[in-house]
């Protein structure tokens, strides 16, 4: 079964046993995250297609831990004047696998 759920400005698309990386939000590892904003759940004929959301269905997840994204480089230069600023960012995520979907 799969689903697409909403959350933090995101739309994911998911089955069960799915790993993925979502906004980072304070979390212990090996707790579960209940996603409510699911916006379709099924495949095929039988997808139920939410009016926003589908009612009743949620998404349940399982939080694996904190991690890092690739490293940004962000660089601004000026030509003769010699003005050059350097700086980096790693956004955090959140990893959960995905273990139920609930319609």
């Amino acid at each position: 079964m799969e689903a697409v759920f909403r959350d933090g400005g995101h739309q994911y698309k998911v089955s069960e046993g799915d790993t993925l990386d979502i906004e980072y939000r304070e979390a212990e590892s090996g707790s579960k995250l209940e996603f409510s904003e699911v916006l379709l759940v099924g495949e095929g004929a039988e997808a139920r297609i939410g009016t926003p959301t589908v009612s009743g269905a949620k998404v349940v997840a399982k939080v694996i831990g904190p991690v890092k994204g690739k490293k940004v480089i962000v660089t601004k230069f000026r030509r003769r004047k010699d003005s050059r600023t350097r700086r980096g960012h790693r956004q955090s995520y959140l990893r959960v696998q995905v273990e139920s979907i609930e319609a």
